[in-house]
């Protein structure tokens, strides 16, 4: 899911760049194409220009060749092509016009724009007849005796808006053709580029559920430096666990033999208050010691990756043994347990757990012992999977006061009943160290129900 969601991240960023890149090169483009039309359309406007500036005969009108040399569309009456002379210094301005221009005339470029060329040319758009938007290109000729002249060409500019358009439409087409290929390879590349993350977070979840220990198979060589140092740090968490558990070991053993040589001591010595004292306080010191480093024990095998545990041959052979044991007293043990439910973590850990539990059971009960497995998948409230082992007993059960109590470790409520009060206490420890737990309560079956929750796969 997490490969999925990354690959749709990566490619609608993909896409949005693509997009943009794609809009801004298109604007750019048609932007340079438009200025690339306009100078080519003034091209042409600077060849009438050239040919009026030659054909003047100042102070003679225009001769009827001007007309003639430039085409028939200057004679169309508003055809959009228009020319025109403009005498300055005389007292009463003289123009001559095209006759397309009938009897209007084309206006002044706005003073606001330069001076283009050596000559004295300048150029721009204004609003001609019938409100045409027209591109024009006028220059002032001075012939000296007072002579000046304006000369002024213009088309209409619907053929540079025309060519743009056809431009623009056929960038669109080609860009959205372009974009489509690419997102197209973008979705491949994204789709397969992934594929060898997707395959290490599929073996992490296998390692996770103890069907696989390392990361296997080939990598490309941008994720190969990745899956080997993954795999490091399996192997270093593994030397890590085995190296605490022998540390675990040692230590018991070099607090066991000077424990046993003070208790050995005190015992001779009967009821002497001072080897009383020694064996009540070495008697403590042996519990805290087995206490402590059971924890440390457990929770340096809670640490292991992919440690999975069957959990219905674990209540099937504890079942079996403790019917032995309590075969006197006829005691019957109903489990219902399922195949194919795991619990995350050691064998030993579960077996422990469970052995107090239906030991505690059986040693209560009249005739009846119950224990129950079952799977429970995450949800809402649970994200993940977990197991559910309900043992209920048909004895005289506990008010919740005595719950709380039997659940402190050392604790025991029935001198008449063999044991040393830890039971309870072991389980719980157990359980929180695997993030479970236990919790108490009346059984339907008349006695005590104990409900261990622990993480499945």
């Amino acid at each position: 899911m997490r490969a999925n969601s990354l690959a749709l991240r990566l490619f609608v960023s993909a896409t949005a760049v693509t997009v943009v890149i794609l809009l801004v090169t298109g604007l750019v483009l048609s932007s340079l194409y438009r200025d690339a039309v306009e100078r080519s359309f003034d091209d042409r406007l600077n060849v009438y220009l050239r040919t009026l500036v030659g054909e003047l005969n100042p102070p003679d009108e225009p001769s009827e060749r001007t007309t003639q040399s430039l085409g028939e569309r200057f004679d169309l009456p508003l055809s959009g092509w228009y020319w025109q002379y403009v005498r300055l210094n005389a007292t009463k301005p003289e123009v001559h016009s095209s006759r397309s221009l009938w009897d209007t005339g084309l206006p002044r470029l706005p003073e606001s724009i330069p001076i283009r060329d050596e000559d004295g040319t300048r150029r721009g758009y204004v609003t001609g007849p019938e409100d045409h938007r027209l591109r024009m290109i006028e220059r002032t000729v001075d012939y000296g005796e007072d002579v000046r002249y304006l000369v002024t060409v213009a088309i209409d500019s619907q053929e540079i808006d025309d060519e743009t358009h056809a431009f623009n439409r056929t960038i669109v087409v080609t860009f959205c053709i372009l974009a489509a290929v690419l997102l197209l390879t973008t979705m491949f590349q994204v789709r397969f580029g992934l594929a060898p993350l997707r395959r290490i977070s599929e073996s992490l979840a296998a390692i996770r559920a103890g069907t696989a220990e390392r990361l296997a198979g080939h990598f490309p060589v941008e994720i190969e430096p990745l899956a080997r140092e993954t795999n490091a740090l399996i192997e270093a968490n593994r030397e890590i666990v085995e190296r605490a558990r022998t540390h675990v070991g040692n230590l018991a053993h070099a607090l066991k033999t000077p424990l046993s040589v003070m208790m050995n001591e005190a015992a001779p010595r009967g009821e002497d208050p001072l080897a009383v004292k020694v064996r009540e306080q070495t008697g403590i010191m042996r519990d805290q010691v087995a206490r402590h480093l059971e924890r440390a024990s457990i929770a340096a095998r809670a640490t292991v990756v992919g440690s999975v545990t069957d959990v219905a041959p674990v209540v099937t052979g504890l079942t079996r043994t403790m019917e032995k044991i309590y075969h006197p007293r006829g005691i019957a043990i109903d489990v219902e347990a399922p195949d194919g439910v795991r619990f995350r973590g050691e064998r030993q850990d579960l077996e422990e757990m469970l052995g107090n539990l239906v030991d505690n059971a059986c040693k209560w009960a009249q005739a009846r012992v119950s224990v129950e497995v079952t799977p429970e998948r995450g949800g809402d409230a649970a994200p993940a999977p977990t197991v559910r082992i309900v043992v209920d007993d048909d004895g005289p059960g506990l008010t919740p006061g005595e719950r709380e109590q039997v659940a402190r470790r050392g604790q025991r409520l029935d001198e008449s009943k063999p044991g040393s009060g830890l039971g309870l206490s072991i389980v719980l420890e157990l359980a929180a160290l695997y993030g479970g737990g236990l919790t108490l309560s009346n059984a339907p079956i008349g006695g005590l129900r104990a409900e261990l929750v622990l993480p499945g796969v």
